[in-house]
């Protein structure tokens, strides 16, 4: 034990460094809670659905319920089931086993509904593109609003394509 105490000494910490502490992430969720309520007049619900991921997505989605992201805290709000659901959030080049239930899912989903596919896989297939096991992009099998591309992407970006999303409703398809 002592032997492992020391090399742990003597290698020091190899973590990566905190970020900054920056009031501009609190400024920006200030500003993007004003505007979902002014857009929506409530919360926004989000049902999340893995068509086929590696789960790099999921984990920087799951990010976003940390407090450092605090979601929630702008009025957005996960849900189990599509029929409670504003809008869906796609990850992964959608499988073929899984094509089915994605359509069961938007088709479950009250409308107006809003899609945005998350990460490279879902924008454009990523690495795995189309075969006999993948459908590939998202668009592929449901009508998709807003593409956030990424391997994975980052949480920021992630919450910019929801309120994208949330904007091009409020205005309309261009």
């Amino acid at each position: 034990m002592w032997r492992i105490l020391k090399q742990i000494a003597g290698n020091g910490i190899r973590s990566e460094a905190p970020p900054e502490n920056s009031d501009s992430l609190r400024v920006e969720g200030e500003h993007m809670q004003r505007e979902l309520l002014a857009i929506l007049g409530q919360a926004l619900t989000i049902r999340q659905v893995d068509a086929g991921s590696c789960n790099g997505c999921e984990l920087e989605i799951n990010a976003l319920n940390n407090p450092y992201y605090n979601i929630e805290g702008l009025g957005i709000k996960f849900v189990a089931s599509p029929r409670h659901a504003d809008m869906l959030l796609v990850t992964g080049p959608v499988s073929r086993n899984m094509e089915l239930a994605l359509r069961r899912t938007y088709d479950a989903t009250p409308g107006p509904k809003l899609v945005v596919a998350v990460g490279d896989c879902g924008c454009n297939g990523g690495i795995f593109g189309e075969s006999y096991a993948s459908c590939g992009r998202v668009a592929n099998v449901i009508p998709v609003d807003i593409a956030v591309p990424g391997c994975p992407p980052p949480p920021l970006e992630i919450l910019r394509g929801i309120l994208t999303a949330v904007r091009r409703c409020r205005v309309g398809p261009e």
